[in-house]
């Protein structure tokens, strides 16, 4: 896992430092050419793709497009599977629709893979995929850094309980990760605020609905 992550972060920084190297990082929103516009002003943000067509000209559109849908499909693979077993770890808990928490014979949880895959279609017809990706990625960073400080909490409340696998650099690379994403969602509130902010108001929203459907849940006293 951390040569894994290690190798993505590389990847990244390279990316990005190939990026400053190649195009200006400010721009003139009405330049007619990649140079002109920069980073600033990429064409909708593509930046990977301005900096792409300094080197294989026109065909760059195409070349990044393939690579970000071979990336997609990557991603896709391990995003569908998993996150239908949460809606089944869910619905095994009482939060979420019975239904979902089957199993097919192939031992698959089959509902809640078409439940997802119906949600996702409705979501696709709602806006742009960079709209999406907006909402998303503050939502996913809250939940993420709600993760790594229950780590601390669990080592308050449960201190002697065996781990098989403990938190890497524990103190100080989670706390780092949670500022970082922490920082990330402040950054994101005040420069995208069309797309954050209602963000956080699914998020939250989400707290009264697991009252309540907790409640559902519970049985009745005869």
């Amino acid at each position: 896992m951390i040569l894994g992550t290690g190798s993505v972060v590389v990847l990244y920084l390279l990316a990005n430092v190939a990026y400053v190297l190649m195009l200006p990082v400010a721009g003139d929103p009405n330049a007619t050419d990649v140079i002109g516009r920069g980073i600033q002003f990429a064409t909708d943000d593509r930046v990977g793709t301005a900096a792409a067509s300094l080197i294989f000209g026109a065909p760059a559109v195409i070349i990044m497009a393939l690579l970000i849908m071979i990336s997609t499909f990557g991603c896709n693979n391990g995003m569908i599977f998993t996150a239908a077993r949460v809606y089944y770890a869910m619905a095994k808990d009482g939060l979420f629709f019975k239904a979902t928490g089957k199993l097919n014979t192939k031992a698959v949880p089959g509902v809640a893979l078409v439940f997802q895959g119906v949600w996702a279609c409705v979501l696709c017809l709602t806006g742009k995929y960079g709209d999406l990706l907006d909402y998303v990625i503050f939502a996913v960073l809250i939940f993420y850094s709600l993760t790594i400080v229950g780590i601390f909490i669990l080592r308050r409340k449960w201190p002697n309980v065996e781990r098989p696998y403990r938190a890497f650099g524990y103190p100080i690379v989670p706390a780092i990760y949670v500022l970082i994403a922490a920082a990330i969602c402040i950054d994101l509130l005040i420069f995208k605020p069309t797309y954050t902010w209602p963000g956080m108001v699914i998020v939250l929203l989400g707290i009264p609905v697991y009252f309540i459907w907790k409640r559902q849940s519970l049985p009745k006293a005869e």
